[in-house]
């Protein structure tokens, strides 16, 4: 059974960082897109970050480009998101997902796993 693990959500004051671990088991996340995504209250599950499966390339939603990274350990199966100089607006439920396909997307629905979400809350 293919399952994500996510764990790192905390709450923590604007301009800290956290970050957030998603760590597979039943399947091998190289042979993976591996997808973050957020959805805050109210709105619309958000695309936040990607690392491709072909070269470990990677895409960032405008709001996030030079805070957060995203990165792979393929030999603990475990993909992370770092997050600095958080924001309140960065508070939201995060996701990881995997897309069993080798370039990036930021679309939800092609993603095929999902992980449970992680809370993730930027305030003073």
């Amino acid at each position: 059974q293919k399952k994500f693990v996510e764990s790192g959500g905390a709450l923590v004051q604007p301009g800290g960082s956290l970050r957030l671990s998603c760590a597979a088991s039943g399947f091998t996340l190289d042979y993976y897109t591996i997808g973050w995504f957020r959805q805050a209250p109210g709105k619309e599950r958000e695309g936040v970050s990607c690392i491709s499966a072909l070269d470990s390339s990677t895409v960032y939603v405008d709001s996030v480009k030079g805070r957060f990274t995203i990165s792979r350990d393929n030999a603990k199966n475990t993909v992370y998101l770092q997050m600095n100089s958080l924001k309140p607006e960065d508070t939201a439920v995060y996701y990881c997902a995997a897309a069993d396909q080798a370039v990036c997307t930021m679309w939800a629905y092609e993603y095929d796993y999902w992980g449970q979400g992680t809370q993730v809350t930027v305030s003073s």
